[in-house]
């Protein structure tokens, strides 16, 4: 089922039952979102994401970078990254998802999608670290590209479009009951850049130490 809908509308519940997955629409402005989109472009230290899986090392092609309020480590799909420190904007983007929302967060992953070619498959975000039914907020900037969620037992699935400068919202039982992915796009030839707000448990996580020249290690 793809959704379409007026922003007059909004916020709105994505999923029928079994979790709730708000959409608010575009929270930038087109010229702030462009904005955005080129600072994280030419700032970021952006990285290629890693993977073990069925114990094979897999670097994709997508590309992320972790940031938070301290050096947490967070370890998904068998590898661990060290949140670096915030950048102005991430501060100032959490701040209105956070007034939004009403959660707060103290870390971020960001994704970088080059263009159509680059996607994510099926997953759910269930790490340790992040706790039982954790609140996962979802700004996209960029090319628009189609965010897709499955049932895991039902197999129901529901789809909608996330616009340059748009909030997306998971909490409650969403991650639990279903999965999400963003498929491939051959058609798009633009960059798509998605920051996903969590909450980290710290009693599951390590803050990561420095050796003596400050390097993180």
């Amino acid at each position: 089922m793809e959704l379409d809908f007026p922003e007059a509308d909004l916020p709105r519940n994505l999923l029928p039952y079994d979790g709730e997955s708000l959409y608010y629409g575009r929270i930038f402005s087109t010229a702030q979102a462009e904005e955005f989109l080129r600072c994280f472009l030419a700032s970021i230290p952006w990285q290629h994401d890693e993977a073990v899986m069925f114990g094979k090392h897999i670097v994709t092609a997508r590309k992320v970078a972790w940031y938070g309020d301290a050096r947490y480590d967070y370890t998904y799909s068998g590898k661990t990254r060290t949140a670096r420190v915030w950048t102005p904007e991430l501060l100032a983007i959490k701040q209105e998802v956070e007034r939004l929302g009403g959660s707060s967060y103290n870390s971020c992953l960001l994704n970088l999608y080059a263009d159509g070619s680059q996607g994510m498959g099926w997953h759910h975000d269930d790490e340790k670290g992040l706790g039982p039914d954790s609140d996962i907020a979802s700004v996209s900037f960029g090319a628009e590209r189609r965010f897709d969620f499955r049932h895991k037992l039902s197999k129901e699935k529901v789809s909608v479009f996330l616009p340059s400068g748009s909030l997306l919202i998971m909490r409650g039982r969403t991650q639990a009951c279903w999965q999400h992915q963003v498929p491939k796009a051959m058609r798009v030839t633009e960059p798509r850049v998605n920051l996903t707000f969590r909450r980290m448990l710290i009693a599951e996580t390590r803050i990561a130490g420095e050796d003596e020249s400050g390097a993180i290690r």
